[in-house]
């Protein structure tokens, strides 16, 4: 399974960006889908979050700002950040857990993160 997450970049606070992460490969199923964030010297943090019913979760600092959403005929999920502020600046990793071919083992992928910088 291989996941391609769109370039982040430099925005100014207040902006917004969306980001994408397409998964491809020998994939049956999609349980769970987020977006995780590490700023220089935190930890990995969860975002947001979106299971294969559609139920979202998110890290109360975004919460109203960020939307996480699906395409799962593309097997892609979104990040929009709106007002976005220089605390969200961060390396933003996308995550994926599914069901492969043939028989149904659980995986669990990350792509090569992209960076989100927020200029005051």
């Amino acid at each position: 399974v291989q996941l391609v997450e769109s370039k982040g970049g430099l925005v100014q606070a207040g902006g917004s960006l969306r980001l994408s992460c397409a998964a491809s490969g020998s994939i049956r199923s999609i349980n769970h889908m987020g977006w995780y964030r590490q700023a220089p010297g935190k930890q990995r943090e969860l975002v947001a979050s979106i299971i294969s019913g559609g139920s979202t979760n998110y890290t109360d600092s975004v919460k109203g700002r960020f939307t996480i959403s699906r395409d799962n005929a593309k097997n892609t999920v979104y990040l929009q950040m709106n007002s976005l502020k220089p605390e969200d600046t961060a390396v933003y990793y996308c995550n994926v857990v599914v069901r492969e071919y043939p028989y149904g083992s659980l995986g669990d992928y990350w792509g090569q993160g992209t960076q989100v910088t927020v200029s005051s």
